[in-house]
């Protein structure tokens, strides 16, 4: 277990609110998901790559009450706060290649959020080409980060996810990121970008191939 998952477990009944407050000062998951939704606004069988413990999924079943959504994660902790409802809503612990080798082409949204800093370098190129597989035709993805730009925010964020996840994370600029998604889908593919409040830190690129 994480320090910041022992840290939050000291709340107690609280540990919601808590994480739901040190979260917003980071990142807004209301705007994100409306960017979501402006972006893709149709969308019924959605996949959530690495979806933690559901903070994102809960916002993303509220915009999408009608679609059917996938959250996975490698984390036996996966879901364990999400408070929204649960009809139409799946959480499965396994990699994205997994859902691709079983649902190709079943998604016509995959939501890549704050996960491919955490992927070491050599897998995250196979990442994101299982993802193109998970994607229906005419389907979207959307890859959202924290770009490396040397800013007192950006070390802020870099020192509070490194040591609350205790993991080796490894940010990348914007036009790294772009490198990464046109390996797997092509430049062509990447149609849209967004920064998304509070910081400029917090980039969103929509790809459709």
């Amino acid at each position: 277990m994480s320090i910041g998952a022992i840290v939050r477990g000291l709340f107690g009944p609280y540990e919601r609110q808590v994480s739901n407050a040190y979260r917003a000062f980071f990142f807004d998951i209301d705007s994100y998901v409306e960017r979501l939704r402006q972006w893709k606004p149709s969308a019924r069988r959605i996949l959530e790559v690495g979806c933690g413990e559901g903070a994102v999924t809960e916002k993303l079943r509220a915009a999408w009450p009608g679609a059917a959504i996938t959250a996975i994660d490698l984390t036996p902790r996966l879901g364990r706060l999400y408070g929204g409802p649960r009809e139409r809503v799946r959480f499965v612990q396994c990699s994205v290649q997994q859902i691709a080798a079983s649902e190709p082409g079943a998604y016509d949204l995959v939501v890549l959020g704050d996960v491919l800093h955490h992927v070491p370098m050599e897998l995250r190129q196979g990442l994101l080409d299982a993802i193109r597989l998970a994607l229906a035709p005419g389907g979207a993805m959307v890859l959202k980060e924290w770009e490396r730009n040397y800013t007192p925010i950006y070390w802020l964020g870099y020192l509070s996810d490194r040591w609350l996840t205790g993991d080796r994370i490894a940010y990348m600029t914007r036009e790294e990121a772009r490198e990464r998604l046109a390996g797997s889908f092509g430049r062509a593919a990447l149609v849209a970008e967004a920064r998304i409040a509070p910081w400029r830190n917090n980039f969103a690129t929509l790809v459709q191939p």
